[in-house]
């Protein structure tokens, strides 16, 4: 992703910072993005996470949690996206990421059953956004079902457009959309793909090990 416009910036503000230790400039540099964030100056930060399904992609915002990205998209082409979207103001900061991926790796490992950091969800809205906010209120351990999850958003017959909000969840994993399932019975489907559903109700002890 080109951030050439916005690192300049960032030199020139903290040019004080570079030239107080001109041996470490690479290190000062590196602490850019995080006292940009510090100052206001930043307004989405990226991070990676390690999981079971490879590298996943943070990126957080003033209000919190707003993009959790599976490594099947490419990255640079997911922040465009957001820095066209939501604000060209983007630099990674592993500092800003530290506690969704604290959190991540805990719930990877079994020792986590409830997500604590803030999410955004200021990019959906309406119907979209009510049935996101349904599903994160689903439990560790618990499935609802697509008409449950429609019915708590407000329009109990809304099933498929339920289904189409969830698959177009920009949060997955913290906003467990993966705890929907079908009405009649079946996993239903998942954005992330069936494998990927079917492991992390493993994790949770809704399915069996295989």
């Amino acid at each position: 992703m080109k951030t050439t416009d916005m690192e300049r910036e960032l030199k020139r503000r903290f040019a004080p910072l570079l030239r107080e230790a001109p041996r470490r400039s690479k290190e000062a540099a590196g602490r850019l993005p995080d006292a940009a964030a510090a100052r206001g100056l930043l307004d989405l930060a990226y991070g990676f996470a390690d999981s079971p399904f490879g590298r996943l992609l943070l990126v957080v915002s003033g209000r919190g949690l707003i993009r959790v990205g599976y490594p099947d998209r490419d990255v640079d082409t997911e922040l465009e996206e957001l820095a066209a979207s939501i604000s060209p103001r983007i630099l990674e900061s592993t500092k800003s990421t530290d506690r969704v991926r604290d959190e991540l790796d805990r719930y990877f490992d079994g020792k986590l059953k409830r997500f604590t950091v803030p999410v955004d969800l200021s990019v959906a809205q309406g119907f979209r956004r009510r049935v996101l906010e349904a599903a994160a209120r689903i439990p560790f351990g618990s499935v609802s079902t697509y008409r449950e999850v429609a019915e708590k958003a407000g329009s109990p017959r809304a099933t498929r457009a339920a289904g189409n909000a969830l698959g177009s969840n920009p949060i997955p994993i913290v906003v467990p959309c993966h705890r929907v399932v079908r009405t009649g019975g079946g996993l239903g489907g998942y954005a992330g793909g069936l494998d990927r559903k079917v492991k992390l109700l493993t994790i949770e002890g809704v399915l069996g090990q295989a």
